[in-house]
């Protein structure tokens, strides 16, 4: 039966698409001479441009003079939204002096909480606006913002806030994640079970009634929280209706990976330290692996995550800035693709996926974002490129020439 096209759609046409869909079956599920069909904000065809039911498409048409496009990119791990800066810590680690002892001597993220607890509002969205938009500029369609620089119910609750403001006035998906257990506040030291029953009773339902959080993610780590704490965070979560993620085995092997995969996160994120007890459990639950070079790299860590293993075990893997003041000061989500490859280990393919189709899944939305696939939502890049690997061992040359997010064009 022939495809029925109306005056509303919007065909991109003369394309060489990289769909990242694994039902194709060619590298990046490329499609060459093919034009690619949106309606109401959803990709509803995929087909050669020589066919005869686009002979007289009588919607817009926008011809892509042989250009690649591909999904729009998702950065699923970020901490965007902060005060201040942490240029003496980095002057201290080049001093020689490990990141845990300037996080137990009140640097690290306890000085980024001062900062941030400062500013108002619209201060912090001032200081983000520019940090979201420069990975917009870089083809990001989707980004993951989370709090934890407050780590008071105002604080956080004020960050959140500036997270969903941030998704309303820019052409840009942003999914909100709580990280109100990303340390213990100065007011609760000793106390790490205290801000825990905060949390639990009063901040994790307030976000879920008021809409301001997706998901919730807790830092489990020797100087953050422990396996049990984030048991607990995990488990109100889930009774609030929140995906879940989880910062694990980062700097020492806790079990914390596994636990997430037994509530189903969506994601565990860094992983340098993963074991095979987890290994076996993320398989099981489907839960995505969640790299993080950016921090392996600014932190000069010679233990990379099992990228070997992860592929053995079928996990899927997802790349990430992990933007933030301290650890991981990088708005630029194609050098993560390229320390995916130079550092990690991972082929162009596993890193254009790990930024499309599998971050998508790190974030709860792999059945509608991440690939091009009839039936998806269209965020979509046009490139001027003649190999999608020029993607990630080019950096800083060249944007996409078209930046689509729900069908509707939304350049940076």
């Amino acid at each position: 039966m022939a495809q029925q096209y109306s005056a509303s759609d919007h065909i991109w046409t003369n394309a060489r698409i990289a769909t990242l869909d694994p039902a194709i079956g060619t590298e990046y599920g490329l499609l060459n001479n093919h034009a690619l069909v949106v309606r109401d904000g959803r990709i509803v065809a995929l087909a050669p441009c020589c066919d005869p039911d686009l002979a007289s498409f009588p919607g817009e048409l926008t011809d892509c003079q042989g250009g690649l496009i591909t999904p729009g990119f998702i950065d699923c791990h970020t901490h965007l939204i902060y005060g201040g800066n942490r240029a003496a810590d980095f002057v201290q680690r080049m001093r020689g002096v490990p990141y845990q002892e300037i996080a137990r001597a009140g640097g690290g993220i306890l000085s980024t909480v001062k900062a941030t607890r400062a500013l108002s509002e619209e201060q912090l969205f001032l200081k983000a606006r520019p940090r979201l938009l420069a990975l917009m500029h870089e083809g990001c369609t989707t980004v993951e913002i989370k709090s934890g620089y407050g780590l008071t119910v105002r604080d956080e609750l004020k960050m959140l806030r500036v997270a969903r403001r941030l998704g309303r006035e820019l052409a840009v998906r942003v999914v909100a994640t709580l990280l109100a257990a990303h340390a213990v506040p100065p007011e609760y030291r000793g106390r790490g079970d205290a801000y825990v029953d905060l949390i639990c009773a009063e901040l994790i339902p307030r976000v879920a009634a008021e809409g301001l959080a997706d998901a919730v993610d807790v830092f489990c780590e020797t100087i953050a929280f422990t396996v049990k704490q984030a048991e607990r965070l995990l488990a109100s979560a889930r009774e609030h209706g929140l995906g879940i993620k989880m910062h694990a085995e980062q700097l020492s092997a806790s079990g914390s990976a596994a636990l997430a995969a037994s509530y189903g996160a969506w994601s565990a994120d860094h992983l340098e330290y993963l074991d095979e007890d987890g290994l076996v459990a993320m398989r099981a639950s489907g839960t995505v692996a969640t790299l993080l070079p950016g921090a392996l790299y600014f932190l000069r860590e010679s233990r990379t995550p099992p990228v070997a293993k992860l592929r053995e075990y079928g996990i899927r893997m997802a790349l990430a800035t992990d933007l933030n003041p301290g650890t991981s000061p990088f708005a630029s989500i194609r050098l993560m693709m390229n320390m995916g490859c130079l550092l990690l280990g991972l082929t162009p393919e596993e890193a254009l996926a790990a930024v499309t189709r599998n971050a998508a899944a790190a974030l709860g939305c792999g059945d509608r974002l991440g690939s091009l696939a009839v039936g998806k939502e269209a965020d979509l890049l046009l490139w001027n490129l003649e190999d999608p690997a020029q993607l990630l061992c080019e950096i800083g040359i060249g944007t996409p020439s078209r930046r689509v997010v729900r069908g509707e064009a939304g350049d940076a």
